[in-house]
């Protein structure tokens, strides 16, 4: 009776132990609720493997030759789904851990894990006590059936933007160029807020050499990335680092604006927005990401600024422009020699 007493309290603690560790790396620094980061879902792209009854833990169906599913997480909070050759296509949110995204008679699931390789979509039925779990594995745009028109936001992965330091590093285009040694930069103090700043996409797709993609990414350490890829140029990083103290003033700045309060989405309301979509150059969304403290916020724009007629066809706030104006000049000086 004691040794069965013993298995009971060790199976417990073994199954605590799992729950609190799969909570510990989803939770955010601060955070007080289990609060999924929603930039690992943001224009990724999954492919269906296998469904498993947890309780059991038993493997009640496969991903075979005769059944594909991929699922891909839009930027503007749509999804698009494709099933043994079928296209269909929906709305999806993120409240904390529970993904909203309806598959078939399911309305919302759970994020019980999701990273840059796996993504475990998770539900209990109404009417039992059997929870499922949905497995998917990350595939890039090549490896799925989804085709990415030139004038939507390209494929960035946020989390891998710096290689590792024992790879090649990629962007040094001239080899026999000595390697600079740059002043070295303090690290942001212990008690210092989080800041994280990223601008993806903007402009209009056309001319004789269309961009493909411009990314500005901000550290919290203050070291700025900036990728910029056109057709005939093809890619150019460049880099440079931003003092501290003026990231801070930009961070205050943008909550001076009211950022955090904008909506996620400004989408064309009239009808010459919406065929302005439709015309060449096409407009390129932006999209604009900041962190600050226990603030995160990702706003969309599906045409920002004016086009080549000088004409501007959203309505969304001034802000925004002197924002990522401000973030355009960050990015535009030139490297300490």
């Amino acid at each position: 009776m004691k040794g069965t007493l013993r298995l009971i309290i060790g199976i417990s603690l073994i199954a605590s132990s799992i729950s609190l560790l799969a909570q510990k790396n989803n939770y955010k620094k601060g955070d007080n609720f289990f609060q999924v980061d929603e930039r690992k879902l943001v224009e990724t792209k999954w492919k269906y493997t296998y469904a498993l009854h947890l309780e059991s833990n038993t493997i009640i169906h496969r991903a075979e030759d005769t059944y594909e599913y991929f699922l891909f997480f839009r930027y503007d909070y749509s999804y698009q789904e494709y099933l043994n050759g079928k296209f269909s296509n929906g709305e999806w949110q993120l409240v904390g851990n529970e993904l909203l995204y309806k598959f078939k008679h399911i309305p919302k699931f759970s994020v019980e894990t999701a990273n840059r390789k796996v993504l475990v979509l998770e539900f209990t039925q109404d009417n039992s006590k059997g929870t499922y779990q949905y497995h998917f594995v990350r595939v890039e745009t090549e490896d799925s059936p989804f085709v990415k028109p030139p004038n939507e936001l390209p494929d960035v992965n946020v989390e891998a933007i710096n290689p590792k330091k024992s790879e090649k590093k990629w962007w040094v285009f001239n080899k026999s160029q000595k390697k600079k040694k740059w002043p070295k930069k303090k690290a942001p103090k212990a008690d210092a807020p989080y800041i994280s700043i990223e601008v993806i996409g903007g402009g209009f797709y056309g001319g004789i050499n269309p961009t493909l993609r411009d990314y500005i990414h901000i550290k919290n350490d203050g070291r700025l990335i900036k990728e910029y890829k056109s057709r005939q140029n093809g890619l150019v990083v460049t880099k440079r680092d931003i003092p501290r103290e003026e990231l801070e003033k930009f961070a205050e700045y943008v909550v001076a604006q009211d950022f955090f309060e904008l909506e996620r989405i400004y989408d064309c309301e009239s009808e010459a927005c919406q065929q302005r979509k439709k015309r060449k150059p096409a407009p390129i969304p932006l999209r604009l990401a900041i962190a600050y403290k226990e603030k995160r916020k990702v706003v969309t724009i599906s045409i920002f600024g004016k086009d080549n007629r000088n004409i501007k066809y959203l309505d969304y706030p001034p802000a925004l422009d002197k924002i990522i104006a401000t973030i355009q000049k960050m990015a535009l000086r030139l490297e300490p020699s």
